[in-house]
């Protein structure tokens, strides 16, 4: 009996038995390229409204200070709401209910990460795509609705922020697995980097929505990025086709199946750690068959990639969601900033995580080891965090510039991993070419950094009372961790360009 195809029509190709030209692939990749980048960066849009809200709802603890922005807005020194913060966040433990509010987001994003990349391997994904942004779109728009329906108990908040990071959490499975497969493996980490900017524009994107009609309440930062995530997500809808097999096209994954012993410098070393675990697939029964949670885990190279993102997102989401506080609470050249302000400025941290997204990705296409490019910048960005922290507030273009770098290496890492390093490892020869892994592969490493995700802001919310400089520790240390995770991974890398290198001069002597 044949077996049925339970995945609906694209809705593109009018004509399915006739195959499309094969020069129009290109169009296509490119075209899918596009839909998922503006669908993970209104994913990103929306989560950005809590961190510039905060510094509103939350206490001010220079208030009566006498120093102002020059240019400070009249609305914003009139306003009483704002100066006033909004209950229950505006009492002694604010700040620790704000933390709170991220870690009831971030927990649930993470936990529901595994399951959304397992469900994913198994469901029609542009349908489960657009069910979790309609849904983050809808309690986005929720939470901010508490401004006008006067609420101010803690719990709506936290339940509309439980509910929220669930939906939130099918979008990275769902994008990154249809992404793959349409790519190929040459020059993926450079393509990965220029898409996983999506990232840093939809930060900068929401924070000047959120920013630019803070004036006139905080509950409409909340509204537009939510209206914008409604309606990418029925323009994902319309024109998203998730695989080239839909339109008739050859999947550029199988290039990757075919030439994989070839292009893979440690293929040898690969199939005898998965000889030993159990997971090689013999023949091409299976090949279609979507892998299992714990033997994800257990492919070469995941797990390290997947500890060293904890850390590494945890440093990166506490930017993300207390940068504009600390921009706001922290004197620049002896004059505190707006929130509005704050919160536009908090974007060049974005500016610079777009550059280190594509540096690092075409970095380590070049040459070859994604471990070694992933722990250079991780070193790298322990002093510039330094800098910043000491030196960002002696003037505007100082704070500027140090935010900007710290964004660059901060970000590249955590891009890298995210995206082509989780394709890489989804789609390598121990799975047999199984592009069906790469959601659950790529849901485990991002579930994980997103564990750590949780944690940053929570832990920033605590420990900020104590004195910034106690975060920044807390930042520092957690950038070595990630680094230390990589480092047997990275010497791997080494070993075999080294050994590479006395290939091609025994080569040379040999003739």
């Amino acid at each position: 009996m044949p077996s049925k195809n339970l995945n609906p029509p694209p809705g593109l190709n009018l004509f399915p038995s006739l195959k499309p030209p094969q020069k129009t692939l290109a169009f296509h990749q490119i075209l899918v390229l596009v839909i998922t980048f503006l669908a993970y960066a209104s994913f990103h849009a929306s989560r950005k409204p809590p961190s510039i809200v905060k510094s509103v709802l939350g206490p001010n603890d220079h208030s009566n200070s006498s120093l102002t922005e020059s240019n400070l807005n009249s609305t914003l020194l009139n306003s009483s709401s704002i100066d006033a913060g909004w209950a229950p966040f505006n009492g002694p433990r604010g700040t620790h209910w704000l933390g709170e509010l991220d870690l009831a987001f971030l927990s649930v994003y993470s936990i529901g990460m595994y399951f959304c990349g397992h469900v994913g391997d198994r469901v029609h994904l542009r349908y489960f795509l657009v069910f979790g942004m309609i849904g983050s779109g809808i309690f986005t728009i929720m939470f901010g609705l508490g401004y006008w329906l006067g609420v101010h108990v803690l719990g709506f908040f936290l339940a509309v922020q439980v509910v929220c990071g669930l939906f939130q959490s099918v979008g990275w499975p769902c994008v990154v697995a249809i992404v793959g497969n349409w790519s190929g493996k040459e020059k993926r980490g450079l393509i990965m980097g220029l898409w996983n900017s999506h990232t840093s524009v939809g930060n900068i994107v929401g924070s000047v929505l959120a920013s630019g009609v803070l004036e006139f309440g905080w509950g409409l930062s909340f509204v537009l990025p939510g209206v914008l995530m409604i309606v990418v997500g029925i323009v994902v809808f319309m024109f998203l086709v998730v695989s080239p097999d839909d339109l008739g096209f050859e999947s550029p994954g199988k290039e990757i199946e075919m030439d994989a012993e070839v292009d893979s410098v440690r293929s040898s070393e690969e199939k005898v750690e998965s000889e030993k675990a159990g997971l090689l697939e013999t023949g091409d029964s299976d090949s279609l068959a979507a892998i299992g949670f714990f033997e994800a885990w257990r492919l070469p190279s995941v797990a390290p990639f997947a500890f060293c993102l904890f850390f590494s997102k945890l440093v990166a989401y506490t930017f993300l969601y207390w940068l504009p506080f600390y921009i706001r609470h922290t004197a620049v050249a002896g004059v505190h900033l707006s929130h509005k302000t704050a919160g536009i400025l908090s974007t060049i941290f974005d500016m610079g995580g777009v550059l280190g997204g594509i540096l690092a990705g075409f970095i380590s296409d070049v040459i070859e080891a994604r471990a070694v490019i992933s722990i250079v910048f991780l070193l790298l960005s322990i002093p510039a965090l330094l800098f910043y922290r000491v030196y960002g507030s002696i003037s505007m273009f100082a704070n500027i510039s140090l935010m900007f770098h710290s964004g660059l290496l901060v970000n590249g890492p955590y891009s890298l991993i995210t995206t082509a390093v989780a394709t890489d490892l989804g789609t390598q020869t121990m799975v047999g070419g199984n592009s069906r892994a790469l959601a659950t592969v790529s849901a485990i490493i991002d579930g994980t950094g997103s564990i750590g995700a949780a944690l940053g802001p929570l832990l920033a919310g605590y420990i900020s009372t104590r004195g910034w400089n106690s975060v920044f520790l807390m930042l520092i240390i957690s950038i070595f961790l990630a680094s230390l995770f990589l480092i047997r991974v990275a010497r791997t890398e080494i070993k075999a360009k080294l050994n590479e290198g006395k290939s091609f001069w025994n080569s040379i002597g040999g003739h």
